[in-house]
């Protein structure tokens, strides 16, 4: 299936459309389980996603921080190509297990050394984040 809405929506963007918030209801979407919705693939809407953060706003940053060192942000850091990985300065996360751990290795790398990405607590690592949550 074909995301359709998430790509009208980052066509409108794109454009120069904005975001305003509403304060009622402007769509009802109704639940069924022949919805289109569910053929669009989980990997269908990340890939479209991660394409449209490096076109649109990774280009504008020199470096960023991912804000999560679990696996939806090691995925992200994965997805990204090499020109985008190498702005990666840091993950950052609240859990200390991960912060005592101290980095990330990029093991499926083919650079040598691989990449080792720091992981920091999340009031020590520098802004600008992409935060990354499972939905």
């Amino acid at each position: 299936g074909v995301p359709e809405d998430l790509l009208f929506f980052y066509e409108h963007l794109r454009k120069g459309g904005g975001v305003f918030r509403v304060d009622h209801n402007l769509l009802l979407y109704r639940y069924h389980l022949y919805a289109a919705t569910h053929s669009v693939l989980e990997m269908t809407i990340w890939t479209h996603r991660v394409h449209f953060l490096e076109e649109q706003i990774l280009p504008h940053w020199k470096s960023f921080t991912i804000w999560n060192a679990g696996k939806q942000g090691r995925r992200l850091y994965r997805s990204l190509t090499a020109t985008s990985r190498r702005k990666v300065v840091a993950f950052c996360d609240v859990d200390e297990n991960k912060i005592r751990k101290g980095f990330y290795c990029h093991e499926d790398s083919q650079e040598r050394p691989k990449p080792k990405v720091p992981i920091l607590h999340f009031q020590a690592a520098q802004s600008p984040f992409v935060i990354c949550v499972k939905l």
